[in-house]
């Protein structure tokens, strides 16, 4: 047999090696296909294709696992059993950037489904390469291997502080500062992943020196860096007073304002969250956000739009009410109380409703002048219809309950009251009988 019919040998077997891995890899791309394929054993014909000699076979492979993976987390467990991850994770240094790319989707894909397969992803040494990949000239590389590191991130602390103590921070950090907004954008979303768990954690990344880039990009025209840049800063300033100030230093005021007339709902309500997450910690906090316009900002976004977008500005309201009478009444000369009794009635989900119940219960507990402002919007038989309705959620009657107790034990108008007396059930019976007597018979308290 001549050496030309020898390599043609190899040339047909290269060829079969790669239609096959090609059609696995498109077959992969369909989820009616999946259990097919995994039937038929295409994990372990896979595996040998890693290493292959031709790198688009390798790189084609690596896709296709990818694909499965991402499926359901019983076809990434079988990615995990199959001694798949160290195949790739030595890879990972030596080969193309393509490769890097698909092997880093597989990680992401696996490490996506649960805190145990994450830290399988841990125990095979992936992260110091995935951190290496954040140093890669190819902004593709980077985007990938920032992904797969936030897919890990999010499950829980420790998974968390092994992305940390793997010295993926400042590199990501680097990475918002690219000129790429898909690079910024999942740098961004992993630094968010990061910092959600702990104050710990989040103080690593503000020691990265994150707030100054992220609050930069607050005014980026693309919604979805803005998304991810609002969520960082939430999970950031959530934790305590200090990061909270430490947000509030990078200027973000009155700049922030501006999201929540954005055309985009999430981009909103990240913002709304953002002001929240800060308005909940210090009186002063509060007090900062009002001299903003921030009171006023969140009352017309509740105003403009419906749904779950309205939760957090909601909360907002009612974390300023609840520090002080004058911030309370902040809210109220701000027309506060129309668009949070519009809340309770407009919203289908409870969980919506109890938010607005007790904000409005805030906002009135304070002194009579408060209770007044909220009983003349004609709410207090809507909190009690909503208390009284068996339908009505375990949390959205324990809301309304304590809502009503709160307005009525400050509350002297007794026009509001009346129509309550027919209904109301002994245990907030009490309470307006409470009020009839204080304005009827002062001298007897």
């Amino acid at each position: 047999m001549s050496h030309r019919h020898v390599l043609q040998v190899f040339e047909q077997y290269q060829r079969a090696r790669t239609q096959f891995v090609q059609a696995v890899a498109e077959l992969a791309a369909r989820p009616q296909n999946v259990e097919t394929l995994r039937s038929a054993g295409v994990m372990s014909l896979l595996r040998p294709l890693l290493l292959d000699v031709v790198p688009t076979i390798q790189q084609t492979a690596a896709l296709a696992l990818g694909r499965l993976a991402n499926y359901n987390d019983d076809l990434a467990e079988a990615v995990v059993k199959g001694d798949i991850l160290p195949q790739l994770v030595c890879s990972l240094s030596e080969q193309n950037r393509f490769y890097k790319k698909a092997a880093a989707f597989v990680l992401r894909a696996v490490g996506k489904h649960s805190p145990q397969l994450a830290q399988a992803i841990v125990h095979c040494g992936a992260l110091e390469m995935l951190v290496i990949c954040l140093e890669d000239f190819d902004p593709g590389v980077k985007e990938a291997a920032s992904w797969a590191l936030g897919y890990i991130a999010r499950h829980n602390s420790e998974l968390s502080q092994a992305v940390v103590d793997a010295g993926a921070v400042p590199l990501l950090v680097l990475c918002i500062q690219e000129p790429e907004i898909a690079l910024k954008r999942i740098a961004a979303s992993t630094l968010s992943d990061i910092s959600k768990h702990s104050p710990e954690l989040a103080q690593t990344v503000v020691d990265a020196g994150a707030i100054a880039h992220l609050a930069q990009m607050i005014l980026n025209p693309d919604a979805k860096l803005k998304r991810q840049v609002l969520s960082a800063l939430s999970q950031i300033a959530k934790h305590s007073v200090d990061l909270a100030e430490l947000v509030v230093e990078a200027e973000i005021f009155p700049v922030v304002l501006t999201c929540l007339k954005d055309s985009d709902e999430y981009v909103k309500k990240n913002g709304a969250t953002l002001i929240r997450e800060i308005a909940k910690h210090t009186p002063e906090l509060s007090q900062l956000i009002v001299n903003a316009g921030g009171v006023a900002a969140v009352i017309d976004c509740i105003g403009s739009c419906r749904g779950a977008v309205r939760l957090p500005g909601i909360m907002m309201l009612g974390y300023v009410a609840a520090h002080s009478e004058n911030l309370s009444m902040a809210v109220i000369v701000s027309k506060g109380i129309p668009p949070l009794c519009a809340c309770l009635i407009e919203e289908s989900e409870d969980h919506i409703k109890a938010a607005a119940a007790w904000a409005l219960g805030q906002v009135g507990r304070h002194t009579p002048e408060h209770a007044r402002a909220v009983a003349v919007a004609n709410v207090l038989p809507t909190l009690l219809a909503m208390y009284m309705d068996t339908c009505s959620s375990e949390d959205l009657q324990m809301k309304t309950k304590r809502a009503l107790k709160n307005i009525l034990q400050k509350c002297t108008y007794l026009p509001a009251l009346e129509p309550l007396l027919h209904d109301a059930p002994p245990n907030i019976m009490k309470h307006i009988v409470g009020q009839f007597s204080k304005v009827l018979f002062p001298w007897i308290f």
